[in-house]
């Protein structure tokens, strides 16, 4: 066998066994989170693995991020993301993104479920949100608020409620979720999310480009008492800016 061969061979042999035990770490800390538990301290541990992992995701996948508007976000304070959602990929890019601020998001309650993973968003502070039953979800939201209070985290909301498979650049606003922001006294940071959708089309014959554009910044004051349809309307413009902008 050729030397080169071989160390062909050797090298993917070791890339396999870190990736195996990288694996296992990932099995047997999940085994210490309790699946059925709200969290409301952020584990330092668990935001290392989770975005430990992602960046391998991300290289994997070949996907290549491209930012504008980051000077934006404010610093020295927690706050409320909100973006479109196209993709499931659109999360674990914007936590990627956003990496340096800890941002967990309300969920729908089967991803609280996926293996490992489930566990791990759970430990740093990820909550399910029922939207079925308004005293459960208004719960969710008092706990979102206890956590920015908290200074634990800056949290994530997808104002549409799942994501756009249609042909409309954004589905309708549930701007109930804007009351996060007003009720935690923090601000809203808008960001318009592109390209996410083309990965599952690309890999593996390609990779992917995709585009995370923060549009702006609405203070806790400019927010404080404006009607959360008021609100949605101002990020619902700021993000078709971006996503679907006007043919001059």
């Amino acid at each position: 066998m050729p030397l080169a061969v071989k160390i062909i061979l050797i090298v993917l042999a070791a890339f396999a066994g870190i990736c195996l035990c990288y694996v296992l770490l990932l099995a047997v800390s999940s085994l210490f989170v309790d699946k059925n538990r709200i969290y409301m301290k952020h584990s330092r541990y668990y935001r290392g693995l989770l975005n430990s992992a992602t960046h391998l995701a991300v290289w994997l996948l070949r996907i290549r991020i491209h930012t504008t508007g980051l000077e934006k976000i404010p610093q020295g304070t927690r706050f409320l993301l909100i973006q479109n959602h196209r993709s499931k990929f659109d999360p674990i890019l914007s936590w990627y993104v956003l990496e340096k601020y800890d941002v967990a998001f309300l969920s729908k309650e089967e991803n609280m479920h996926i293996p490992f993973f489930g566990k791990i968003i759970r430990r740093c502070c990820f909550m399910s949100i029922d939207r079925q039953h308004p005293a459960a979800a208004m719960k969710t939201v008092e706990n979102a608020v206890a956590l920015l209070k908290d200074d634990q985290v800056s949290m994530g909301v997808y104002p549409e409620g799942t994501r756009n498979t249609t042909d409309a650049p954004l589905l309708p606003f549930h701007n109930s979720m804007f009351k996060i922001a007003q009720m935690a006294e923090v601000p809203i940071v808008i960001m318009a999310v592109r390209g996410t959708s083309d990965i599952h089309k690309n890999f593996p014959r390609r990779g992917s480009d995709v585009y995370f554009d923060i549009t702006g910044v609405l203070t806790a004051e400019e927010i404080k008492g404006v009607k959360t349809n008021a609100i949605g309307e101002q990020v619902i413009m700021q993000i078709l800016d971006v996503i679907s902008p006007k043919q001059m």
